[in-house]
């Protein structure tokens, strides 16, 4: 039997987001079962956005959603507590390609998080014995730190008046690579909560869209669930979007069902 050769590692997010292209994906909220990664990629998205700062997951249910979604080539992404969440490298060390720190106002807050999400010098993340990125097989030190680092993505959030002002500061932070526009969480901080077209919040993702080409990252864009403002924020330069929770997508498509069938019926 032929042994096959070492695996190379590769985070799809950020291979789409390196050729200049937009990233989808598809926030989890709802679903428990592995198979959302695989109705992720027939759907057309490049990635999951495990919700862990709003929906209660088990670790290894997050392992198992993650270990698959790697197995077809969907990028599994975790929204964690916080900059100081504890498990936020045990779920990098079992399958997670990307951490989003959620709420991040401050430089010093940002630097936290990557310290956590990589290795020496940039960061303090430990090595561990065997990774099921690799299929657990023995990879030689240099390699696999060398390829972790660059399969994992950090986002930092947007989401205040403070974060906003200290996007630029934020961005030059070495380690970072999305700064992602928290919508819904912003537009409650300056008192519009749901005016998704406010003139406020365009003005936002420009500042966040400009840091980030400033300072060689990427922009993302979060919260704000309607296909034609996704898109004109592509078209502006937002890069890495999430455009539904697994819950929404259920609901609209069920309801459009059954709409459909009541009005047929003259119900």
């Amino acid at each position: 039997m032929t042994i096959p050769s070492e695996p190379r590692l590769e985070n799809p997010v950020l291979r789409r987001l390196r050729a200049g292209e937009a990233a989808l994906g598809m926030s989890v909220r709802l679903s428990r079962s592995a198979d959302v990664a695989r109705i992720a990629r027939a759907s057309g998205h490049d990635f999951i956005f495990i919700d862990t700062q709003h929906s209660i997951f088990d670790l290894e249910t997050i392992g198992h959603i993650a270990q698959t979604a790697m197995a077809c080539d969907i990028a599994p992404v975790v929204r964690v507590r916080g900059v100081d969440d504890p498990d936020t490298s045990l779920l990098l060390d079992n399958g997670v390609l990307g951490i989003v720190f959620p709420d991040v106002n401050t430089p010093e807050q940002a630097r936290r998080g990557v310290e956590t999400c990589r290795f020496a010098p940039r960061g303090r993340r430990s090595l561990a014995g065997g990774y099921p990125h690799f299929d657990f097989r023995p990879v030689p030190a240099g390699r696999l730190v060398s390829q972790l680092d660059d399969a994992t993505l950090v986002a930092c959030m947007i989401e205040t008046e403070e974060g906003l002002a200290n996007v630029e500061a934020i961005a030059a932070i070495d380690g970072v690579d999305v700064l992602h526009l928290g919508s819904t969480d912003y537009l409650s901080d300056i008192g519009k909560p749901g005016q998704f077209d406010h003139p406020a919040l365009k003005a936002a993702q420009e500042k966040v869209i400009e840091a980030a080409r400033r300072h060689g990252k990427f922009a993302g864009c979060g919260g704000n669930r309607d296909v034609e403002r996704q898109v004109k924020a592509i078209q502006a330069g937002a890069r890495f979007l999430t455009t539904q929770t697994d819950a929404g997508f259920l609901l609209a498509a069920a309801d459009q069902w059954t709409s459909g069938v009541r009005k047929a019926l003259g119900a």
